[in-house]
């Protein structure tokens, strides 16, 4: 073969990840967006919906995606209604990911769902869910690491990253990143 993975490799190293059929699939996927999705206007986000669940993805209603997005697995995305995957968003998911309604994710952020155990000989590839609760907002170029559970209305600022989680109604910015302060819990207004 080209490759120096094997399955049965002494060095973890050099074991592969994911299965055959595992890229496989994803190989098909990247090719029908390319040929289906990425060229296609912006406004046109009804039919990437349909894409994206001819594809296994869990999508609710009036969901906004964009050409230039990439999702790694979309049979592992599931999203709520009124949902925003800007320009140039990336949503790695081999953990899955959970997008509540009204959740937006704007230009070029970075939703990333595994990582390795650094501390293992064979440096262990571990997946984690994300899950962002309603009203999030994940701002331009901003980082979620794996296992990031973000709360109602919580709101992580440009290019800020997080590996842990937000709590509700609360605006969070650097790196890494702190409370900055409280947002206004909208929802409780009658």
């Amino acid at each position: 073969m080209l490759s120096y993975h094997s399955a049965n490799s002494s060095d973890g190293y050099l074991r592969p990840v994911f299965s055959f059929t595992n890229k496989l699939r994803r190989f098909c996927w990247n090719m029908a967006w390319l040929i289906l999705c990425r060229w296609t206007p912006n406004p046109m986000h009804r039919w990437r919906v349909f894409v994206v669940r001819m594809f296994g993805g869990k999508i609710g209603d009036k969901n906004v995606i964009y050409p230039d997005c990439k999702i790694w697995a979309p049979w592992l995305l599931e999203t709520e209604e009124i949902v925003t995957i800007g320009p140039g968003v990336e949503i790695y998911n081999p953990g899955g990911v959970y997008l509540s309604h009204h959740v937006i994710l704007s230009q070029y952020s970075f939703l990333c769902g595994a990582t390795h155990d650094y501390n293992t000989a064979d440096f262990t590839y571990i997946m984690k869910r994300i899950v962002l609760e309603p009203y999030v907002w994940i701002c331009s170029k901003a980082v979620v690491l794996p296992g990031v559970h973000c709360k109602q209305g919580s709101v992580l600022g440009a290019s800020s990253v997080t590996s842990s989680n937000l709590e509700a109604w609360t605006v969070y910015g650097g790196h890494p990143a702190r409370q900055l302060k409280k947002r206004t819990n909208f929802t409780n207004d009658n």
